[in-house]
This record gives structure tokens, C-alpha cells and sequence, in this order.
């Protein structure tokens, strides 16, 4: 697949932008999926744990793989517990604890093995290598990797991290805005899987923020921008998610939701909507950040987002009436010609 490229394809000290990739899917143990990884893009593997392996020293650095679930992993806290102080028999029992604790976590690891995904965390790509890394989305499926189509128990997703251009508040505004006017657009592109629209993990943003952010009278700084994004959006859980970027942009900001441990911050833009669609060939990141573009290419047109902006209010400021009487005329339509 030919890649589209951004209005700007460079950060702010003329590099390169990065993407980074997340994949979910069923049908492969992390330790098979990591011997794919290997095979494509060399390295060295390292087991952290049963399931939870490493690839390093790729051509862009490190991949993670484990199941998708904390339960199947030892946890980190206890693993960082000091006991120097200790006396040897309090260390030595600590050691024990430590001892069943990861056999544990590696039998539940076991049980649960082809009922929660398996996940790949890719390392930051050059945007335009994405079709290189795209080889890893063919493996997967010859090798029997499940996506989200498999199984109305599949909400599995495919998640990019998309580095930003700039940091500045006219930036950051104009690409919320290009993507708020075209989030429906891009759920009709992509199809969103029945089973991930029911399940929370990539929820559509409030019409009432929608309708704030698009407003002309909207003139925030970055720190405005911030404190409204928390106020209606305070989850994690937005097909947008740019609460990793914010908490990047301000990391002593109050708000406890940017401080959770979940929440990675970063310069990126973690885009959370597409399907994993492991079951259509020649799918892959590619094909998700050419959709993708669409949203930077209208952000870079500031006239025609700024019409495009006046157009959404215009339009949901119309009479209920008018609305209906637009919709059913739209359904109509659709229905006479599936009929033809």
C-alpha cells in the first residue's frame, strides 16, 4: 500500500515523525508471537516472564509482547520491594513470597491464554517506514492471529501513537478540531466493530465538548485546552486520547487522572478507533495512517476548517424538526437505492 503523506511529516527539530504502534488479537501466545517479531526484524528476545517478552535491538528498537492482562504478570511493585534492612530470615522469606508469587501469576498466565489477547507494543516508526512494519500484520495472520471480526467476544483494537508536529495551543486546537469534524467519517471508514462500539475503550466525544472546541468564539491557551479536555473528558477512554500528550505537555498539572499509571506521557496523539482487522489481507498501520492524513490535511487548511467548524454548528443548531425530517430523507434515500 502507497503511503499518504502528512502536510508535515517533520517534528519541531526537523525529524522525522515517529508512530507508535499497539496491535490486540487472539490465536498466538506471546511467546510465538515474539519468535514472528524476531524473524522479521532480527534482535534479541528476553524473557521477562512467561508472558511478557521482550524483542531488542530491532532496526527501531524495542518490542513488548505479553498478555493483555496485569493478572498474568508479576507485579512490579512487590518485585521493587527493599528488604536490605531486613534480618536473613525476613529476606529469605520475602524470597518465598516473591517464589509463589510468580508461579502464580505464570499458571493464571497459562489458564487464561487464548481467552484475553495477546498485545504487541511496537517501538516509534519513521512514519514513512509504516509499510515496512506492515510485514508483521501479514505474518500474524498466516501464522493464525484472530482479530477483532473473529468473534462477537473480540473487542480488540489497533492503536496509533501519532508524534505531533508542535506543542503550541494553535496546533494542538486546529488538529482536535479537524479530527472532532471528522470522527464520524472515519467510524463509516473503518467500520467500528459492533462488539468495540458497545465496550468503552474508544467512546466518541461528548456533542456538548464538540460543540465548544468547534466554536470560533473558542480562543484558548494551552493550559485552557487542558483543563476543558479534563472537565469533559475525564477518562481514558476517548477514541482520541490525549491525555498521554497532555500529561507530556504539563507534568506537574493537578489533575490525578494524568498521574495514574496508565497514562504514559508522551508527545503523541494515541488514536485509539481502529479495529484490529487481522482478517482482511493487506491490512495493516498503513492503511489506518492514510486515513489518519485525512485529519492532518484538513488541521493544515485553516479556511477550510474554519468553514467546516461553522458548518457543524450551523447544522446541530437547526429545529429538531428540520433535523428529523433530514434524517429520515437520508434513510430514504439509502434505502431506494439498495433496492435498484
Amino acid at each position: 500500500m502507497t503511503l499518504d503523506a502528512p502536510p508535515n511529516g517533520q517534528n519541531a527539530k526537523g525529524q522525522t515523525r515517529h508512530i507508535g504502534v499497539e496491535i490486540e488479537f487472539a490465536g498466538l501466545p506471546p511467546r510465538d508471537t515474539a519468535q514472528i517479531v524476531r524473524e522479521l526484524f532480527g534482535g534479541e528476545l528476553n524473557v521477562v516472564s512467561p508472558h511478557r517478552l521482550l524483542v531488542e535491538g530491532t532496526r527501531w528498537g524495542k518490542f513488548g509482547i505479553e498478555l493483555d492482562t496485569q493478572y498474568a504478570h508479576p507485579d512490579k511493585a512487590l518485585l521493587e520491594e527493599s528488604h536490605e534492612q531486613d534480618g536473613e530470615w525476613a529476606r529469605q522469606q520475602h524470597q518465598h513470597r516473591l517464589e509463589f508469587h510468580r508461579k502464580t501469576r505464570a499458571l493464571i498466565g497459562d489458564m487464561v491464554t487464548g481467552l484475553v489477547p495477546t498485545e504487541i507494543v511496537c517501538p516509534p516508526v519513521p512514519w514513512n517506514e509504516l509499510e515496512d512494519l506492515d510485514a508483521l500484520f501479514e505474518a500474524l495472520r498466516a501464522h493464525g492471529a484472530k482479530g477483532t471480526d473473529a468473534s462477537l467476544l473480540y473487542g480488540f483494537g489497533l492503536h496509533l501513537n501519532l508524534e505531533i508536529e508542535r506543542s503550541d495551543v494553535d496546533y494542538l486546537l486546529a488538529m482536535l478540531r479537524a479530527y472532532l469534524l471528522l470522527a464520524s467519517w472515519l467510524r463509516d471508514e473503518i467500520k467500528v466493530d459492533i462488539t468495540r462500539e458497545v465496550l468503552p475503550h474508544a467512546n466518541p466525544f461528548p456533542k456538548e465538548y464538540a460543540f465548544k472546541v468547534l466554536s470560533s468564539q473558542y480562543t484558548p491557551d494551552i493550559d485552557t485546552l487542558i483543563d476543558d479536555y479534563l472537565h469533559y473528558n475525564p477518562t481514558r477512554n476517548r477514541e482520541l486520547d490525549l491525555l498521554p500528550l497532555f500529561a507530556y505537555l504539563r507534568p506537574s498539572h493537578p489533575h490525578k487522572l494524568l498521574h495514574t499509571e496508565l497514562i504514559k506521557p508522551r508527545p503523541t496523539f494515541h488514536y485509539r478507533l481502529p479495529n484490529a482487522q487481522l482478517s482482511e489481507p493487506h491490512w495493516g498501520a498503513a492503511k489506518e495512517w492514510n486515513r489518519w492524513v485525512a485529519v492532518e490535511r484538513l488541521a493544515a487548511s485553516r479556511e477550510t476548517l474554519a468553514s467546516r467548524c461553522e458548518d457543524y454548528i450551523a447544522k446541530h443548531n437547526r429545529p429538531l424538526i428540520t433535523r428529523l425530517a433530514s434524517r429520515v430523507k437520508h434513510w430514504w434515500g439509502s434505502l431506494a437505492s439498495t433496492k435498484r
